[in-house]
C-alpha cells in the first residue's frame, strides 16, 4: 500500500474514486454487497443463484481490482475488513444510482428528479407550501422526501445521496452553501392560560422555575443541546419533567398544562389547540432555518427549488412575525 494512505479506509476511497473512473464491472459489486449482507458465501450463492466457486472468483477479482482485502475469511463465513466497511455504503449506494438510471433518464425528459431532505418541524409549515409550488410549476417533478436531522443531511448532501436539505443552521462542510433561508429563533411555548401573564417577549430567566417537556435527545441532538445552552446562559438549568419525540408531541403535552418547551418560532404557525408562543429577548440571532445545497450542483431543478424556498422562506417569515405580534400587552411587573 502507498506510504500517502494512513489507513486502509483511505486507501480504499482513494482507489474507489479511480476505478469507478474506469470501466467498472457492476455486478462485482452486487456480488459484494449480497456476500456483505449474507456473511457467508454459500448463502450469498443461493441469493445470486450461482454457484460458490463463481463467486468466490469474483469477490477475488474485486480484492485485486480495489488493491486491499474486503474480508476477513473464517470457518463460519466471512466478515467485512475496514476497507471492507468504506466500500460497503459507497456499493449501495452506486447500486442504487445504476438501477435508477432508466428512471431518472425519463425524469430527466419530463419533469425532473429532487431528493431533499427536512428536518421534523418543517414538514408541517415549509413541506406543503413547497411541494404545491413545485408540483404547479413543473407537473412532471418527481420529489423524493427524507426526514433527517441536520447533521445527517449535510453529510447526505455533500455526498450526493440529497439534491438538497431543509435544515437549522450554517453548514460547516466547505463542500456545501446556504441557498436561502429563514431566521427561527427558539421562543416559549406554553399553554393558553398561562400566556397571559406575560407580554409579546420574555426572558428565558422567567421560567426558571417551570417544568419544562423537551424534544427527544436522540431524533434530534442539536435542537435538544440547543435548548440546554439556553437555559445554562439565562442561569439556570431547566427541569425536564416529559420528552416527546415530535414537534406535535411536545405542544401537545404543553396544551395540556405540563410544562412550558423552547421551540422555532414557526412552531407558531401549527396552530396547535391550547398552546400560545412568547418571544425571547434573549434569543439568538443565529438561529436559522435553510436550505443546504452543494456549491457544485449539476441538477437542473435546483435554481427553481431556491427561487421556491426563497419566496415560501420570506412568507412564513412574515406569518410567524405577524403570529408572534398578536401576543396581548405586558402586565406592569414583568421582566422586573
Amino acid at each position: 500500500m502507498d506510504s500517502i494512505f494512513q489507513t486502509p479506509i483511505d486507501y480504499v476511497h482513494h482507489t474507489f474514486s479511480i476505478w469507478i473512473a474506469a470501466a467498472m464491472e457492476l455486478r462485482h459489486l452486487r456480488y459484494f454487497v449480497a456476500v456483505a449482507e449474507s456473511g457467508n458465501l454459500s448463502r450469498a450463492a443461493e441469493k445470486l443463484f450461482i454457484a460458490q466457486p463463481p463467486l468466490s472468483v469474483q469477490i477475488r477479482q474485486l480484492e485485486d481490482q480495489m488493491g486491499t482485502a474486503l474480508f476477513f475469511r473464517h470457518p463460519k463465513g466471512v466478515r467485512l475488513t475496514p476497507a471492507g466497511e468504506a466500500l460497503l455504503p459507497e456499493a449501495r449506494f452506486l447500486l442504487e444510482r445504476a438501477a435508477r438510471l432508466k428512471e431518472t433518464l425519463n425524469e430527466g425528459l419530463t419533469g425532473g428528479h429532487l431528493a431533499l431532505g427536512f428536518v421534523p418541524s418543517a414538514s408541517s409549515t415549509v413541506l406543503p407550501k413547497l411541494a404545491r409550488r413545485l408540483r404547479q410549476e413543473h407537473p412532471g417533478l418527481q420529489l423524493e422526501l427524507r426526514e433527517m436531522i441536520s447533521s445527517d443531511q449535510a453529510e447526505a448532501v455533500a455526498s450526493g445521496h440529497l439534491d438538497a436539505g431543509i435544515a437549522r443552521g450554517r453548514p460547516h462542510d466547505p463542500r456545501l452553501l446556504v441557498a436561502a433561508q429563514m431566521a427561527d429563533p427558539f421562543c416559549v411555548a406554553l399553554a393558553s392560560q398561562e400566556a397571559r401573564e406575560f407580554g409579546r417577549s420574555v426572558h428565558l430567566k422567567r421560567f426558571a422555575q417551570h417544568d419544562f417537556v423537551a424534544f427527544t435527545r436522540h431524533r434530534g441532538p442539536a435542537y435538544f443541546d440547543q435548548s440546554i445552552h439556553l437555559c445554562a446562559s439565562a442561569g439556570f438549568s431547566p427541569r425536564i419533567r416529559y420528552e416527546a419525540s415530535t414537534v406535535h408531541g411536545v405542544l401537545d403535552l404543553v396544551s395540556a398544562g405540563l410544562g412550558v418547551a423552547l421551540v422555532p418560532s414557526s412552531c407558531a404557525l401549527l396552530a396547535v389547540p391550547g398552546t400560545a408562543f412568547v418571544s425571547l429577548r434573549d434569543a439568538s440571532a443565529n438561529e436559522l432555518l435553510v436550505l443546504l445545497r452543494r456549491k457544485a450542483d449539476a441538477n437542473p431543478m435546483t435554481p427553481a427549488l431556491t427561487g421556491a424556498m426563497e419566496g415560501i422562506f420570506a412568507g412564513l417569515q412574515h406569518q410567524v412575525s405577524a403570529r408572534l405580534a398578536r401576543r396581548r400587552p405586558a402586565r406592569r411587573d414583568e421582566d422586573r
